[in-house]
């Protein structure tokens, strides 16, 4: 069975950092594009970032600076370091599956994602 295991989370103060982790499972993972999404309380799901399997990275420019995104092809494993957060980070963060590679545009269409975790909830105050 696929799954996308997301862990890290947890609430910090405006500043802080966290590590965020997905292990994946059940799919050829170096071969996928992997990207971080996050939803608020309220809102749609925003795209945060994503690396193809063997570079190429995007990120939202609300995160550019702040957040790295890495993966492990070796450990099936997408991290994402999340440095300086603020309050309106605030949002369950979710790891996501495309096992096409696109032009980066493509990545920030949720419907592009073939599978997605069940997330881990970040809280910044």
């Amino acid at each position: 069975d696929v799954q996308l295991v997301e862990s890290g989370g947890g609430s910090v103060q405006t500043g802080g950092s966290l590590k965020l982790s997905c292990i994946a499972t059940g799919f050829i993972f170096n071969k996928c594009a992997m990207s971080w999404y996050r939803q608020a309380p309220g809102k749609g799901r925003e795209f945060v970032s994503s690396i193809e399997p063997y570079g190429m990275i995007t990120y939202a420019d609300s995160v550019k600076g702040r957040f790295t995104i890495s993966r492990d092809n070796a450990l099936n494993t997408l991290y994402l370091q999340m440095n300086t957060l603020k309050p309106e980070d605030t949002a369950m963060y979710y790891c996501a599956a495309d096992r096409r590679i696109r032009p980066w545009v493509g990545y920030l269409n949720v419907k592009n994602y073939e599978y997605w975790g069940q997330g881990t909830q970040v809280t910044v105050s």
